[in-house]
């Protein structure tokens, strides 16, 4: 199971990934399975590590976090 931080578009993906890079934690854009639960946009960053703390990092720097999803 991968654990995504779901954000409001892709552009806050993007911008996202570049953050959290500049902060030492890798990260990379995934696009969501389509269900009809799917959240947002359809795209998240998965963070293999420190999930807790990218998300605070996130927040912080104003990334429209919408939450998180395992799949």
């Amino acid at each position: 199971m991968k654990q995504l931080i779901i954000v409001g578009s892709v552009t806050y993906a993007m911008k996202g990934r570049e953050i959290l890079f500049n902060h030492g934690i890798r990260a990379y854009i995934e696009r969501l399975p389509r269900t009809p639960d799917t959240p947002g946009c359809g795209y998240g960053i998965y963070v293999p590590e420190r999930a807790d703390e990218a998300e605070q990092i996130l927040r912080e720097a104003d990334i429209h976090v919408l939450g998180r999803k395992e799949w």
